[in-house]
């Protein structure tokens, strides 16, 4: 049975990266999820999947080597996939020292433990053990011209605390597979959306005031375009790259959905009153005139735009979901899911934890 290890498992990607390998693999591999449990790392995601035999969580901190090395030492793990990270732009402009310690110390340390545990006398590696880091397209920086994109050789320009702190992540990973060609692969994706994210980004956020009538921020004129990708694309291209991948190689991994902040907010809108039932009191409240205009973002990126050629050459893999069915699906699961937002908004969400492990 493969063991994989998945740190940040508890976040939006890496609970939907879990959810996808057991539909897809079962009880053919193991997963050991490592998470520190943050503000947006919550366990709730991971209910249906807690009381498999082949699934453990470990609570810990990324950035504790300790910790990191036990998993290792204690268990014969195959594979890393490396979520862990501190990811809101926001939050990365207030306290840019947080996104440092664990994008980039935490990723020196899994790369630290996995070596030390792979590395074979002769100074290779144990066959069949691989490393992914999974990044952001906003290493990049911004597009001017529109019909540019970021490909794999685009020259790495980040400009904000979190895109820097991401990127010194990379050239970390880079510098481990060029100088001990230490078996990795880094991925880059487009900006995520599907279940279980958490309601301080663009669409959950906007779900949620839409149904409790309160405002709708937009950044500046709300025409900063992003490359929106499913979730669940994500994480089937993550496996794709593990399997498939060649070694040592960066995989961009985009959903060829380029959307303006503001059309996204009007396709909220626009999707919540047709999926809410007319006798719902909540769809009253949903209006375009909730949309509010406020201070732009310091040093807000104007565009991304993601070219997935490589992935589909190599690998085989592509965006599946258009985001039209992919946003229907979104604002569906969360409509469905009322009691998990609650939790979020309110902070119980941190309560599971203790509830369900403290005294294991």
């Amino acid at each position: 049975m493969r063991t994989y290890v998945v740190t940040g498992g508890a976040g939006f990607i890496g609970s939907n990266y879990i959810h996808y390998m057991f539909k897809k693999y079962g009880d053919e591999i193991r997963i050991i999820n490592v998470d520190k449990l943050t503000y947006a790392g919550n366990l709730e995601n991971l209910k249906d999947v807690e009381n498999r035999d082949n699934y453990t969580f470990i609570k810990a901190d990324v950035c504790d080597a300790e910790a990191i090395n036990k998993i290792f030492e204690e268990n014969d793990v195959q594979r890393v996939v490396h979520f862990a990270a501190e990811s809101h732009v926001d939050r990365s402009i207030k306290n840019p020292t947080v996104f440092v310690e664990t994008n980039v110390l935490g990723t020196l340390v899994m790369l630290n433990a996995a070596k030390a545990a792979w590395e074979l006398p002769d100074g290779t590696f144990k066959p069949d053990h691989k490393f992914l880091h999974v990044s952001t397209d906003e290493v990049y920086g911004s597009l001017s011209n529109p019909n540019d994109y970021f490909y794999e050789t685009t020259k790495y320009d980040p400009h904000s605390p979190y895109s820097a702190s991401k990127a010194s992540s990379d050239f970390m990973v880079k510098a481990f597979m060029d100088t001990y060609k230490f078996p990795a692969n880094i991925t880059n994706c487009s900006n995520n959306y599907g279940p279980y994210q958490f309601p301080e980004k663009l669409i959950p956020l906007t779900i949620n005031n839409a149904l409790h009538g309160r405002k709708l921020p937009i950044y500046g004129d709300g025409k900063n375009i992003r490359d929106w990708l499913y979730v669940e694309d994500h994480a089937k291209g993550i496996d794709m790259v593990q399997e498939k991948g060649r070694l040592f190689e960066t995989y961009n991994i985009g959903g060829h959905n380029e959307r303006q902040n503001i059309q996204i907010v009007k396709t909220i809108i626009k999707t919540l009153q047709e999926l809410l039932p007319d006798d719902d009191p909540r769809k009253a409240n949903v209006s375009e005139d909730l949309i509010t205009y406020v201070t732009d973002r310091k040093g807000h990126d104007r565009r991304y735009a993601i070219a997935p050629d490589k992935i589909k050459a190599e690998v085989g893999w592509y965006p599946e979901t258009c985001f039209e069915d992919g946003i229907k699906k979104t604002v569906k699961w969360y409509l469905e899911h009322q009691e998990w937002m609650d939790h979020c908004i309110s902070g119980d969400y941190q309560k599971y934890y203790d509830d369900m492990y403290k005294n294991r």
